[in-house]
């Protein structure tokens, strides 16, 4: 049995390597997936597990307290354990931040893959967090042509540390303050805040950019409005765990904006064919809601490439 943490893969991210497993992820039978949310707005234990035939079981459980930024803390925190699909033994436990982190730039990034146009030249990351870093850093891998990033975030001054960070590491980072601005300039826009209001307007958003919506992951939460859903065509990473669970989709379709026949596609379907775009002027979205069998797919890239020894070798967590 394995302990690992991020210190054992350490900064240099090789992200094909990890948007690729998800990929060929679900070329595999469907997961079986159960997610758990306890607890009131803010202060939230969420356990997600899930079976795939040909990779195992898996379970992930990590509390998210929207606080704990105010006290010096991690907002998540927690851990996942992977089991052997033959005899249920303990293969491996792995910090959350680890897998969260791998796991939701890769399934954005794949995302993207599929439905941005494969020349995009900028991107814009609403949200200025390790999110933002990280979702930066898989698309630069994903897209050769894309070598133009803007951060905009609320407190600016975050915006211009992270995009000061990401310059040094060779990437051309620019901090913006005008978000409509930007958002009429992106190829590919993604969103990674905590916001349960909408903070990106469809009028803003013209033909041919792919929309990225990370963010939202509770019945109560969305970062699009209305407009910018019906003007799109619409993908999920997920339709178990996005569309009756999350509010970016959940809200607008008990409200009528949309239907669930809009939904158009997840990453099974698009793995096995189903159209992304019909032009180039299309405008797509992509909601990333994670999920479970997502967690087991970047754990297991990870066991399969770690050189992480047995657990009698490692700290405990």
């Amino acid at each position: 049995m394995k302990v690992i943490t991020a210190d054992n893969l350490g900064d240099d991210i090789h992200w094909p390597l990890f948007i690729n497993a998800i990929d060929a992820g679900h070329a595999l039978p469907a997961a079986q997936i159960e997610d758990t949310f306890l607890g009131p707005p803010g202060q939230t234990l969420l356990s997600r597990a899930a079976w795939i035939k040909g990779l195992g079981f898996g379970v992930k459980s990590v509390t998210v307290m929207a606080g704990n930024t105010a006290i010096g803390l991690p907002t998540v925190q927690g851990a996942m354990q992977v089991f052997d699909e033959r005899n249920g033994a303990l293969r491996a436990v792995i910090a959350s931040d680890l897998i969260t982190n791998l796991k939701t730039a890769a399934d954005s990034a794949l995302g993207a893959r599929y439905l941005a146009r494969p020349n995009s030249r900028t991107m814009l990351v609403i949200g200025a967090g390790k999110v933002a870093a990280n979702v930066i850093a898989a698309y630069s891998q994903t897209f050769p042509e894309l070598t133009d990033f803007m951060i905009w975030n609320r407190t600016g001054s975050k915006a211009k540390v992270l995009a000061d960070e990401l310059t040094a590491k060779g990437l051309d980072t620019t901090a913006v303050k005008d978000l409509e601005t930007a958002v009429a300039k992106a190829d590919i826009i993604t969103t990674a805040t905590m916001s349960t209001e909408p903070v990106l307007k469809g009028a803003w958003v013209q033909p041919g950019t792919h929309v990225d919506l990370i963010g939202a992951f509770r019945a109560e939460m969305r970062e699009a409005d209305d407009a910018l859903l019906q003007k799109a065509r619409l993908f999920v990473d997920s339709r178990d765990t996005t569309l009756h669970h999350i509010g970016e989709i959940k809200i607008p379709l008990e409200t009528g904006a949309i239907s669930e026949a809009d939904i158009l596609a997840d990453l099974y379907q698009l793995n096995a064919g189903a159209r992304a775009r019909n032009s180039a002027d299309d405008i797509t979205v992509f909601k990333n809601g994670g999920g479970a069998h997502l967690d087991l797919m970047t754990a297991c890239a990870i066991l399969d490439t770690s050189p992480v020894s047995d657990a009698a070798d490692n700290k405990t967590m």
